[in-house]
């Protein structure tokens, strides 16, 4: 079984965005789940690169590869303030809509 993380990231600290994912994840291995990358660091998704291939949308271009990572998992994980967050939200309208087994941090 697969899960992805719904992560707000907006207004955190990287330090803080470190702790919670390695919470979550400790969580999801902890219920038998292998993790499915939704925090996307490498060289294709900086910035510059992204702006060289054209993209004009970032947060767009980052929530089409978390769904498309998505359709990977059974399950999706919602970290604490997932509902005040753009992408997040619409993480977990997806999530609904396909059936995804949804687990709120609590």
């Amino acid at each position: 079984m697969k899960a992805m993380l719904s992560q707000p990231m907006a207004g955190k600290t990287d330090e803080e965005i470190i702790q919670t994912r390695e919470r979550a994840i400790r969580i999801l291995k902890e219920k038998g789940y292998e993790i499915v990358n939704t925090l996307f660091t490498d060289e294709w998704y900086n910035q510059e690169n992204m702006k060289k291939r054209g993209v004009v949308q970032i947060p767009l271009c980052f929530l089409a590869k978390s769904l498309e990572n998505m359709s990977l998992c059974h399950a999706a994980y919602f970290c604490k303030g997932w509902e005040k967050a753009r992408g997040c939200r619409l993480e977990h309208e997806t999530a609904v809509a396909y059936g995804l087994d949804i687990i709120y941090e609590e």
